[in-house]
């Protein structure tokens, strides 16, 4: 995977090295890599314009100005964010290469971001969607999928990368793998394991011979990601459902509702693979305050201590 520019970059072929090295050593999602890669040649070209041919000539005022212009073409605030990110690991990959001495972007931030909650469905709105009607193979299926992603919390990628071997029936649990090649097991709940053996008994007759996937399309292969969520926005069509539906939609209310519930931060992100906690607070429509209080009510040192009662001077 090679970086694309009108004019090929004498700098470009670091920038390759660094896509060869996070794509199998790293073994980032091709999403990722093409975001990186998309990023990274617009990178090159603005340091061409600029005469720039040599990292050390790079410095921070240089990466200020391509992030400014990227503003004034209208990006985003998340936009600039990612774009800095793969510069800054390039970078970074440059130092460790002994190509750069320091990190010119490292100091170099991106205008914040709002934070963009993410929707959800209501219990009922889930019970609309997850009681179809299952009354054809294609129907079992999609049902399947949708109690799956709803049940388990799972991603879109682990999903439609799932294999048979990955279905514990015995102890109700899913062996998935997640971003950065992270394996996690989560419970899958028993509407979803119902689900899935209906489908089970439907999959052999369309399953291609060898076909390890769980979810196939009529064609008997692996069931894509575009086939996944044209089928989820069909059934939201179908049922009368007054949001769009797609895949991380579910994983959201799985998230949210869960959290309601239980209160646990710490399970819900284990549950859906977060590194981070401040991730599965966007999730969840969690934030710092919620936390504040949280800890205000249940701290001992946060808790208002009773003001003293007055002394009768008389006893």
């Amino acid at each position: 995977m090679s970086v694309a520019s009108e004019s090929r970059s004498p700098l470009a072929g670091d920038v390759d090295a660094y896509l060869h090295y996070i794509a199998h050593v790293r073994r980032l999602s091709p999403r990722t890599l093409n975001a990186y890669r998309r990023d990274l040649a617009g990178f090159l070209d603005w340091l061409a314009a600029q005469g720039i041919t040599g990292w050390t000539a790079l410095d921070s005022q240089h990466v200020r100005q391509w992030a400014a212009l990227q503003r004034r073409r209208g990006q985003s605030a998340r936009s600039i964010q990612r774009r800095l990110s793969a510069v800054r690991n390039l970078c970074r990959h440059l130092i460790r290469e002994r190509r750069l001495s320091h990190n010119p972007a490292e100091q170099v931030t991106a205008p914040k971001a709002g934070k963009r909650l993410p929707a959800t469905l209501d219990a009922d709105q889930v019970g609309v969607l997850l009681d179809m009607p299952a009354d054809t193979v294609l129907a079992r299926r999609d049902r399947a999928v949708m109690e799956l992603f709803y049940g388990a919390g799972l991603r879109l990628a682990e999903l439609a990368g799932l294999d048979l071997n990955q279905i514990d029936f015995a102890e109700g649990m899913v062996r998935v793998t997640g971003k950065g090649s992270k394996t996690r097991i989560v419970p899958m709940g028993r509407k979803a394991a119902d689900a899935l053996r209906d489908w089970l008994r439907d999959r052999s007759a369309m399953a291609e011979e060898g076909e390890q996937a769980v979810f196939v399309s009529q064609r008997g292969t692996r069931l894509s990601h575009r086939n996944i969520q044209a089928r989820i926005r069909h059934w939201a069509r179908v049922l009368g459902l007054p949001v769009p539906a797609y895949p991380h939609l579910l994983r959201h209310s799985f998230a949210s509702h869960l959290l309601e519930s239980s209160g646990d931060l710490r399970a819900v992100q284990e549950l859906l693979g977060h590194a981070d906690i401040s991730t599965t607070q966007i999730y969840t429509h969690l934030d710092f305050q919620h936390l504040a209080r949280t800890y205000d009510k249940a701290h001992p040192r946060a808790r208002r201590r009773k003001p003293p009662q007055a002394v009768d001077d008389q006893e």
